[in-house]
């Protein structure tokens, strides 16, 4: 059942779900089979090596396992099936299949967490997604092979915008993360997917909550293993959705503890960066090929964007979009590569109307607060007002739904019923060619 080249070995300590071993010719990341004296199975992954002690996260976990269990190398890492028909699949953490498709043992594997691309092979971003959810098409703009977070508090409806994108977006490949997930979480993404049919063109990686931890720890380099094949070898616009990257670095801490390692920040390891960068940086636009473009869901605990998780990842990515209070914050939010785009990819007046319209709703936030405070509000504030209810119910709305050139026809529309057009302080020629002349 096992390969020749494996090593019967004897346990010598058990820690939670690590195991430790003594044994030659083990490499860090290498597979393992765990076999206890019952006879039941389990795979293991190599996490850590001190000379010839072998430290192994046992995937169905440490809970009634002998020291007299054997351990069989595979002398080999974790790798993850490529082939044609892995789309409109759902995978494990392990890398087999979770849904009720035919088997693939004979498909082709591929290395997983492989280098980064050579840097020559990048292509300066110039190319949109364009997502049709305003708040990002009209003012922070999603570019291809961007690396980007939705940083966010639990309870907001992150994984409602994720799957919104996910299927909205105009990419051709969907390779989707779950770490962590609930089943109710997975069964909704599932099930949004498919219903809005886009699960054709859909790859699945989901680890459960239920799920063993180590298993979290291979999901987003499955994912974006089989993203860069898509990508590289397809020449296919990949877009690489993940949920959540706290819940990925909190496996990193459990294990990290598990093998007695120093802490750093709120007990998160001190290589917390560099893991995290490892797989962001696997975002690319490549040469004479396809790209890869990653977008994830980071949660905040307490809200505290200065937690590592966040802090750390706010250096490695190009700009965060922030959801609160069930809408995209225009002001917290960014995108450093939306300039290339912006009135390039999309229309002349982009850049004119986003500035126009986040600096009349700036005013308008102003003015709502003069408001709460009783004080005497001017014409032009009753007209900001206006704008800054429409505004949210026409564009903050992470439910709406509409193509960029009809958002920024809904924005002159929207400046048209609030402004006239000596107020907006732009330029003439778009007055001219955009504003409404029903309404002036």
């Amino acid at each position: 059942m096992f390969p020749e080249l494996t090593r019967h070995t004897r346990v010598l300590e058990i820690v939670g779900d690590t195991i430790r071993v003594k044994a030659e010719g083990a490499a860090f990341g290498d597979l393992a089979i765990v076999e206890n004296v019952d006879g039941e199975t389990s795979q293991a992954k190599v996490v850590a090596l001190d000379r010839d002690i072998v430290s192994l996260q046992v995937f169905a976990g440490g809970k009634g396992l002998s020291t007299d269990a054997v351990v069989r190398f595979l002398g080999h890492p974790p790798n993850v099936i490529y082939s044609d028909n892995i789309v409109g699949r759902i995978f494990r953490g392990s890398g087999e299949p979770i849904d009720d498709g035919p088997e693939l043992l004979s498909d082709a594997r591929i290395e997983m967490a492989g280098p980064t691309v050579n840097p020559m092979m990048r292509v300066v971003p110039d190319k949109m997604i364009q997502t049709e959810v305003p708040m990002i098409d009209l003012f922070n703009c999603l570019v291809e092979s961007q690396k980007i977070p939705i940083f966010s508090v639990a309870g907001e409806p992150f994984n409602e915008l994720l799957a919104r994108i996910g299927f909205q977006a105009d990419a051709d490949i969907l390779v989707f993360g779950g770490l962590g997930l609930i089943f109710d979480d997975y069964y909704f993404f599932k099930t949004a997917f498919e219903s809005h049919g886009v699960f054709h063109r859909t790859v699945m990686y989901v680890n459960l909550a239920s799920d063993p931890i180590v298993e979290r720890l291979s999901i987003p380099d499955m994912a974006l293993a089989v993203a860069e094949k898509f990508a590289v070898e397809e020449g296919k616009r990949v877009l690489v959705l993940m949920t959540d990257m706290t819940a990925y670095a909190d496996a990193m801490k459990e294990i990290g503890i598990s093998l007695e390692r120093i802490p750093a920040a709120r007990g998160y390891m001190g290589d917390l960066y560099t893991q995290l960068a490892m797989r962001y940086e696997k975002a690319c636009d490549f040469k004479g090929a396809g790209s890869v473009t990653i977008l994830t869901v980071t949660t905040m605990p307490g809200n505290d964007v200065t937690h590592p998780v966040p802090d750390n990842t706010g250096y490695i990515t190009e700009g965060q979009f922030y959801l609160h209070d069930g809408y995209i914050d225009p002001f917290g939010s960014l995108s450093r590569l939306k300039q290339k785009v912006i009135g390039k990819a999309t229309r002349e007046d982009h850049g004119q109307i986003m500035n126009t319209m986040i600096r009349f709703y700036a005013e308008a936030l102003e003015a709502e607060k003069k408001q709460a405070m009783a004080f005497e509000l001017s014409p032009f504030d009753e007209k900001l007002i206006k704008f800054g209810g429409l505004f949210r119910q026409r564009f903050m709305d992470i439910r709406v739904s509409m193509p960029v050139i009809a958002a920024l026809d809904r924005c002159w529309e929207t400046l048209a019923e609030c402004f006239e057009p000596g107020e907006l302080l732009m330029k003439q020629e778009l007055i001219d060619k955009y504003f409404s002349k029903e309404d002036r």
